[in-house]
């Protein structure tokens, strides 16, 4: 019985533990995010033969039922693949800003490198709104290599009550560079 009542309480105790506010604020530490999983790189500028800066619109929240003060929170997956069948990018910087352009948040400190076909992401929670409606990454991406361009682009979604939304936003070149631009 003294078995059976110390297991509970261990049970009980790590289930309060996961629920708690620390743990939560933990969810959103840049750290366990996948990007931040690759291995660092070093971009020498003066090798640099191709790469862009990529915007990519974002929404945490959309409106709903003929109100702006009605908001469906959207969960968000920045997705970044390499699609070059033999050679690595580099990602050099991904930052997350607010709907005034703020920055909100700066996920790698220094370029990693994503192998061939690979991809990796960047999650936002449903409740993350920090960037709201009109929220945006900026990624930036080299290569000393010609390379075919990489596909950018977020997923959102919702599973709220019943229903259910999804849609795509493709990111769009903002600036393109070759070895001129360096």
């Amino acid at each position: 019985m003294k078995a059976y009542l110390s297991v509970s309480g261990l049970l009980i105790a790590i289930a309060l533990t996961s629920c708690s506010p620390s743990n939560l604020s933990q969810r959103k530490d840049i750290s366990t995010n996948p990007l931040t999983q690759l291995k660092t790189t070093v971009i020498n500028r003066a090798k640099v033969v191709s790469g862009q800066l990529i915007y990519v619109p974002i929404y945490s929240h959309i409106y709903h039922n003929n109100s702006p003060d009605r908001g469906l929170n959207l969960s968000a997956t920045l997705s970044i693949r390499n699609t070059d069948l033999n050679n690595s990018i580099a990602i050099a910087s991904v930052r997350y800003y607010d709907t005034k352009g703020k920055l909100v948040r700066q996920y790698i400190s220094q370029p990693v490198e994503l192998q061939p076909l690979a991809s990796t992401e960047v999650f936002i929670e449903t409740d993350d709104v920090a960037g709201g409606a009109g929220a945006n990454f900026i990624v930036e991406w080299t290569a000393e290599k010609k390379v075919y361009a990489p596909v950018v682009e977020a997923i959102m979604i919702s599973t709220a009550s019943a229903q259910g939304i999804s849609f795509t936003s493709t990111g769009r070149v903002l600036k393109q560079y070759n070895s001129s631009h360096f």
